[in-house]
């Protein structure tokens, strides 16, 4: 049964009330409605003050009469309820936009985080791919609430299940199912005479060919279209022609700045630029290891190995320069230009691997980047700056945020990490949820990328730990040019004169926090010791790991 607003008359479900625009007059009476009289009920009227509200299954709407009763509505009521929509929107508004601050809002933040199901089934017969069809809502609800013995109890959980457990390392062969394009471009010797690793390879163009016409740099990116632009002018002035054909020099990097964000990378690779001895792939941060390579996650074509190279051709040139010289061929001089690539991302990020690789019965990566990386350059030399992982988190999430930024929502969004972070750690292994893409998208704040110690020790199972330098940002900072020696002795580069070093050590500092950023201030004392007490158990291991207790961060 449905009623008209104002009229009150008794409706079939179809019918549509014709005389509607004819009630508004002031004849129209109520007690004459011809309905009405034989109900004991009295319908929910605009115009009466009397209402069961708890009648609601007598009333039911239907979306061509809501219109229709619409234009029944007096003027005044109309204006009335237009009014009140406005209003609403208004505080609507306001909530958003000042982000439940100060605890100004008439409701709580209506935040329910999600669960990893504590489900056997699950973990036996689904991969972590399907992890987020079972998210569930919490039923502990900590938004906004600095209760440090509450969110203290979540950590001791998570310190409760902290192992770190030696990985198994993929065989050759298992390396090569995954990858067989790359084996297949990238050689396994390189030229004897080139301290960077490099090789000639056959190409197969014409004078009219364009080299990069389907590099995906290019092509998905305007500001990079115009780099290889540049370099597609100089590109056949730099190959090398024998028995009639063509060939160019492929290098790949000699060292890699690998991490982590937000400890001060972009410094140390606008240093090391200015150094005679160094060059740099066209692209500061490629991604290819770790996301180009594998098409962003899944979502878009994966960029071949053929593309990342094509990035180094400027330094290759020059490096086949050396090659080339009258020096070079009658003494045969030592090409001492290395190349360099700074990809923050290439420690931490392993999350496409779920898109790609068979899943493990932990839910752990299968293969990860360094095993790539060993196979096909075994000297690789490796450089990571670290810093105190509370502050980068904060640093991080400044950088990062686009709106509402303060100290309160940075505090919300530690607790709902943590909670998320806690929830995994119940059912998988700390890499598995360190590598778990799902866990990684759905915390608001990137917790595991302070976790330096679970990467660490997975580049330390290929690697020899002589062949990776761990800096501290904090040391850079009170000291560039202790830091800088430490560089330059590592990768073996050949002294400088007084004026190259000090344009080196004396540049101003990179990549600084924003303005705007800092007059936020710092965050909550509350948040810090939440986030001290997570990393602690982490930078024990890490101070352990490269007997140093600095990295303990015991003075910031």
């Amino acid at each position: 049964m449905r009623y008209c607003i104002n009229c009150c008359i008794h409706l079939l479900p179809n019918d549509l009330h014709r005389q509607c625009f004819r009630c508004r007059g002031p004849n129209h009476n109520n007690q004459k409605c011809p309905k009405k009289k034989k109900e004991n009920k009295i319908p929910l009227c605009a115009d009466s003050k009397q209402m069961k509200l708890l009648e609601k299954k007598k009333i039911r709407t239907d979306p061509s009469e809501s219109w229709n009763g619409f234009f029944c509505l007096r003027k005044k009521k109309k204006n009335s309820l237009i009014f009140g929509l406005l209003i609403m929107t208004l505080v609507m508004a306001s909530y958003i936009l000042t982000g439940a601050k100060h605890g100004l809002l008439l409701i709580p933040s209506p935040f329910h985080y999600g669960a990893f199901t504590s489900n056997p089934s699950l973990m036996d017969n689904e991969s972590l791919s399907d992890m987020k069809d079972h998210y569930q809502p919490s039923k502990m609800n900590i938004s906004y609430v600095k209760d440090y013995p509450s969110i203290k109890l979540i950590i001791d959980t998570i310190t409760s299940k902290i192992e770190f457990v030696t990985r198994q390392r993929p065989g050759l062969e298992e390396l090569r199912k995954q990858e067989p394009h790359m084996f297949s471009v990238i050689p396994n010797k390189f030229l004897p005479n080139s301290k960077n690793p490099c090789w000639y390879e056959e190409y197969r163009g014409n004078t009219t060919t364009d080299p990069y016409a389907t590099n995906s740099y290019a092509l998905y990116s305007k500001r990079f279209r115009t780099i290889f632009e540049k370099k597609k002018k100089v590109f056949w002035n730099h190959l090398y022609h024998y028995k009639d054909k063509h060939y160019r020099l492929r290098c790949l990097p000699h060292f890699y700045i690998i991490g982590q964000p937000k400890c001060g990378t972009t410094d140390l690779y606008d240093r090391l630029r200015l150094h005679p001895d160094v060059r740099f792939s066209a692209i500061k941060e490629p991604h290819w290891w770790t996301r180009k390579r594998f098409g962003e996650d899944g979502f878009h074509d994966r960029y071949p190995v053929e593309d990342y190279l094509d990035l180094f051709d400027l330094a290759a040139h020059q490096i086949q320069g050396v090659l080339q010289s009258e020096a070079a061929k009658e003494r045969g001089k030592m090409n001492s230009i290395i190349i360099g690539e700074a990809s923050a991302s290439t420690m931490w990020d392993n999350n496409a691997w779920i898109f790609f690789y068979d899943n493990s019965t932990e839910g752990e990566p299968p293969v990860l980047i360094q095993d790539f990386k060993k196979k096909k350059q075994p000297n690789a030399k490796l450089i990571i700056m670290l810093r105190d992982p509370v502050e980068r988190l904060y640093s991080d999430y400044l950088y990062f945020a686009s709106a509402n930024k303060s100290a309160e929502d940075f505090h919300e969004k530690v607790a709902e990490s943590l909670q998320l972070f806690e929830n995994c750690m119940l059912d998988y292994s700390l890499r598995a949820c360190v590598y778990n893409n799902t866990l990684n998208n759905a915390m608001p704040v990137r917790l595991q990328v302070g976790l330096y110690v679970v990467y660490l020790l997975d580049w330390l199972t290929v690697f020899d730990k002589d062949q990776i330098l761990v800096l501290r940002l904090e040391d850079h900072a009170s000291n560039v040019k202790y830091t800088m020696h430490m560089v330059f002795q590592f990768l073996d580069l050949g002294p400088l004169s007084e004026k190259q070093e000090a344009l080196i050590t004396k540049s101003p500092a990179s990549n600084t926090r924003r303005p705007e950023d800092r007059s936020l201030g710092p965050m909550l004392p509350t948040t810090k010791a939440i986030l001290r007490d997570f990393y602690r158990p982490f930078n024990t291991k890490l101070a352990q790991v490269l007997f140093d207790d600095a990295f303990l961060w015991k003075r910031t």
